[in-house]
């Protein structure tokens, strides 16, 4: 019987070797792709950082852009408004001013005007007369 139990596998010390040889093979080939793994990792990181750093400027640039756009817009539409604005404020000016005139109130500036033509009168008119008082001395 002994024979028999020479010939088991278990017993046979080249297959104990060879499983034994497998085994370290497989726990350094392990080892290694955990090292691998962890290098890896860090370029893998370091590249999506970098991947990410591009992205951000093309979408920086690109938000830029928009903000710009509609900055464009809205001054345009600024622009429109205002002379639009301005354009009513006149067209109020020149109705209101007509209808003072249909009243017989007149503006501002043409009161101005004849307030001036007056003094200008009563000085001529004080000139004259001082010169006539001065003909009557005579």
């Amino acid at each position: 019987m002994s024979d028999e139990n020479d010939n088991k596998p278990e017993n046979d010390p080249q297959l104990a070797a060879k499983i034994k040889g497998s085994a370290r093979q497989i726990w350094l080939a392990g080892l290694g792709a955990y090292t691998k793994a962890e290098e890896d990792t860090g370029r893998f990181f370091d590249r999506l950082v970098q991947e990410g750093e591009q992205l951000e400027n093309k979408t920086r640039g690109v938000v830029e852009k928009q903000i710009k756009s509609v900055e464009d817009r809205v001054e345009g539409v600024r622009e429109r408004a205002t002379g639009t604005w301005d354009r009513l404020e006149h067209m109020f000016d020149e109705r209101v001013s007509g209808a003072l005139r249909r009243l017989g109130i007149h503006r501002r500036e043409e009161i101005e005007s004849l307030e001036r033509r007056i003094e200008a009168l009563e000085s001529e008119l004080a000139r004259l007369r001082n010169r006539a008082g001065d003909d009557e001395e005579e």
